[in-house]
Order: C-alpha cells, then sequence, then structure tokens
C-alpha cells in the first residue's frame, strides 16, 4: 500500500497480516482531507478560565532529533543515523519485569490465562528457594517476560537461598501491604550489569543493591528508579543455555498452553508527582534521550490533563514514559487518581507489542470475563470505524500505531496494561526508524486519555480540594 505523505513523498507501509491490513485501510478511508496527512486533533478544548498549571519540562539531550533524515547510515544504528551517543552504558532491551505479591501463583496464573503467556521458569520451595516463590511467564515469540515473586514464611526462610539475590521478605511484605499487586523492577539488559550500576551511581543514581554475580556469567545490579520501583541491571553471555536466570528450572511444557501472540515490551509509563525532577534524575544517571513529549494543553479535556514525557536509550529498545498530573482541572487528572491509590509513584501501564493486534485482541477479550483482563470500551463512531475498539493513528514522520488499553488489571484503579502494533513503513525500499516506530501519535494519546478519563469517572472519585489552584 502506498500513502501519499505530502506533493512529493510517497511512504510504503508495509503490512504484517491481513489484520493489520484490515485496521490500517479504516483509518486510511476515514482520514481528514489534508494534502499533508496527518490527523485532526481529537482535544478538547479547555474553557479559557481555566487556571491550569504545567510543569516546566528539564532540558534533555538529543531534543528534536528523533527522526533523521533516511539514508543508509539511519539504517546502520544510531551514531551512524547522526543521533549523539549518549547512553553512560550499554542498554541492549527490557529484559523482564517483576511484580511483588502476596501469592505468586495466582497472579502469574491469572496474567498466563488472560495474555496467553506460557510459565517458561520457576524458583520456589522445591529448587530450594525458601525466601521466595517466583514464576516466570514469556512469550514465545520474542523476549516480553513477566516475573511475580512472593515471600515464604519468616521462620520457613533463609535469605541466602535466594534465588533473586536482591529479594527481602519483609521488604517484599510491606511493598504488598502498601501497593497491592505492583511492578518492583523495571529490568533491563546491559552489556555489563557492574559498570552499569557503577556509571550510574557515579551520575547520581541512587543504590539499592550492589552488583552480585549469579553464576553462568550473570551479573545482577540495581538502583532506584522512581517511588519503590527499581531498575535492574541484568547481564549475561550471548548464547547462554540458561532459560531466565541461575537458580529458576523449566517449568514444564504443555502443548496446550495459550499464545496469544505478544511479543515484547513496548514501553513502560510511570505515574509521579513532578515530571521534571523524575526525569531529570533518570536521564541524568542513564544517558537516555528525549524521544517525545506532550503536554496538558495537548493531551487533555475540558475536565483534566496530564504532562508526559518518553526517555529512550540510543537504540529506542527502552522507552521509559514518565506521567505527572496537571492541577487545577475541573477533576484530578487521571494520574493523581493512580498516586492517590497506589499510594505514590509506580508503574502506571505496561505497553505490550503484538505482530497481529487483532488477532491478540481476540483472544484476550474471549476471557474477559472469565478471569481475563477487561478491555476499555471501543472509541465512538465519530472517530472511525474499526475492530475491537483499536485506536489508529499516524504521526507527522509516517509512523502508523494502533493500540488498545484494558481497564485496572489489579483491585485498585492503578495498573492498566496497553497492547500495540507499530506498523513498519519503508521509504525508499529502505526502513529507516527502529524501535518506537511511529512514536507517540497524538491522536491515539488524546483519545486515550479521554477513555481513561470516562473510565475513572466510575469511581465517583472527585478532586479533593487540596489538589485544586
Amino acid at each position: 500500500m502506498q500513502l501519499k505523505c505530502n506533493s512529493n513523498t510517497t511512504t510504503t507501509v508495509t503490512m504484517k497480516n491481513a489484520h493489520a491490513q484490515q485496521a490500517f485501510s479504516a483509518f486510511h478511508a476515514h482520514r481528514p482531507n489534508s494534502k499533508l496527512f496527518t490527523m485532526r486533533s481529537r482535544c478538547t478544548m479547555r474553557p479559557h478560565h481555566a487556571k491550569v498549571v504545567h510543569q516546566q519540562f528539564p532540558t534533555l539531550k538529543k531534543m528534536n532529533t528523533i527522526y533523521p533524515t533516511p539514508t543508509a547510515a539511519a539504517i546502520a544504528g544510531s551514531e551512524g543515523a547522526g543521533f549523539p551517543s549518549t547512553d553512560r552504558f550499554d542498554v541492549l532491551d527490557i529484559h523482564h519485569v517483576e511484580f511483588w505479591c502476596a501469592d505468586a501463583a495466582s497472579a502469574a496464573g491469572r496474567f498466563s490465562f488472560g495474555l496467553g503467556l506460557p510459565f517458561a521458569a520457576q524458583s520456589v520451595l522445591t529448587t530450594g528457594n525458601t525466601p521466595h516463590a517466583s514464576y516466570v511467564l514469556r512469550s514465545r515469540t520474542g523476549s516480553l517476560a513477566f516475573l511475580f515473586s512472593a515471600p515464604y514464611a519468616r521462620h520457613c526462610a533463609d535469605a541466602a537461598a535466594a534465588t533473586v539475590p536482591s529479594f527481602s521478605a519483609d521488604t517484599a511484605r510491606r511493598f504488598t501491604a502498601d501497593y497491592g499487586l505492583a511492578v518492583r523492577a523495571l529490568a533491563v539488559r546491559v552489556a555489563d550489569a557492574a559498570e552499569a550500576f557503577s556509571a550510574s551511581v557515579d551520575a547520581g543514581a541512587r543504590p539499592a543493591f550492589p552488583p552480585a554475580e549469579l553464576g553462568h556469567g550473570f551479573v545482577m545490579a540495581e538502583v532506584e528508579l522512581f517511588g519503590d520501583v527499581v531498575l535492574r541491571f541484568v547481564s549475561y553471555p550471548d548464547g547462554t543455555d540458561v532459560n531466565f536466570i541461575p537458580g529458576f528450572e523449566d517449568a514444564a511444557a504443555s502443548s496446550g498452553s495459550p499464545d496469544f501472540g505478544l511479543t515484547r515490551f513496548d514501553h513502560i509509563a510511570g505515574g509521579v508527582p513532578d515530571l521534571a525532577s523524575v526525569a531529570s534524575y533518570v536521564a541524568g544517571f542513564t544517558g537516555f534521550h528525549e524521544f517525545s513529549n506532550f503536554t496538558g494543553d495537548k493531551v487533555g479535556t475540558a475536565e483534566s490533563a496530564l504532562n508526559g514525557m518518553v526517555l529512550s536509550n540510543n537504540t529506542d529498545t527502552v522507552l521509559l514514559t514518565i506521567l505527572e498530573p496537571v492541577h487545577g482541572t475541573k477533576r484530578r487528572s487521571q494520574v493523581q487518581t493512580f498516586l492517590d491509590h497506589h499510594g505514590g509513584p509506580g508503574v502506571q501501564h505496561l505497553a505490550m507489542a503484538s505482530n497481529d493486534l487483532v488477532g491478540t485482541l481476540r483472544e484476550i477479550r474471549a476471557r474477559s470475563s472469565v478471569g481475563g483482563f477487561e478491555l476499555l470500551p471501543p472509541p465512538p463512531p465519530s472517530y472511525y470505524d474499526d475492530e475491537l475498539g483499536v485506536l489508529v493513528d499516524r504521526d507527522d514522520h509516517g509512523g502508523v500505531v494502533l493500540q488498545v488499553f484494558t481497564k485496572a488489571a489489579v483491585d485498585r484503579p492503578t495498573l492498566l496494561l496497553e497492547f500495540i502494533q507499530r506498523i513498519e513503513c519503508v521509504e525508499n525500499q529502505k526502513e529507516y526508524q527502529r524501535g518506537g516506530y511511529g512514536g507517540f501519535a497524538k491522536g491515539n494519546v488524546n483519545h486515550i486519555f479521554k477513555s481513561i478519563e470516562d473510565y475513572d469517572k466510575s469511581f465517583d472519585t472527585p478532586a479533593p480540594a487540596a489538589s485544586y489552584i
């Protein structure tokens, strides 16, 4: 399929499958009539009298250099495409996300059933792990991996036997009491975990756990990220035959285990009270650059808004979104709802990629009413026609993004799940952008905000007086 992006350039969109073709065709047929082929804003204009407070964004590296001119060098990698190398250490990809909980088997079972992720490994009493029970879910077709961990009884635990060396049973109990089922660690694979830890601390990161050798060439270390969430560094040799990390045994394979086509974490978003300070802290010790940003005057409604910034490593394989509430609006921001119910900063949503989003959503929706995850309502007919409530949009640089959110994935109205498909574009027969293709299309972002705001209203939680200005 070819799209006229402007009078001089034709961009070819390569579809991964028939479902993507169908979804994109619906978007293309209902696009606004514009020579530049840009989506109209779906932002409900805020009344002029509203007193909205916007935080000043920190100045970060690589501003306005996200989309280089498509050249052969752009295909080769970040530095060849004109990007300065800003990462303080080599970051490869997201390795896993760890939840701390009260019952790891139950939590892992629900996510496995609801998301189509098979059990891949475990570390429990029968494997000699007395401090905690841990279960790993991993997609068959990509790098997506969840780790669920829960403490065993105090009098039965030998702290030295913990397979995840940073695990503290007492800390985990307090964490679960404070936050419920929530993300404790965002783990990234790095070239050298000890070097990443040292470089981070030297650059101002708050240490959480020093480097520890796990065997088989594996090293793990942690620094504080935001709230009680840590950024975990994991390094290991290429070609290792260890399934997850040393000390985990492979789960028994089952021919009937599900697989809905989720492949990897696209991005991970945190909710914080103050974006500027957190973004400066994280970018300062990682060297990550600003991939995208959005402010309350662009993403919001007449009732509430948020500010956000996306930080990325050099190769755009690790995207970390940081969100803060905008105060002074009619309703409290949905980010403030997260902060209030979560009890402080934390991971607000997890975005997972699929190469066949419509097929993935059919499987997820089929299990929604029997213990799975419930999707947010579809967009109104005025948006454009599509299946299963998929939002389809493109950014100013040719990227096409399909997105869907769930309602809260846990008891509290806190953690949301997002499913996303990025349709690759090719110009002059060359693919010219790597991870994060299509960026964060503003039309989708704003409509997602409105959908979550409507969902937030169902809790009947008006903003407390203290949040008004």
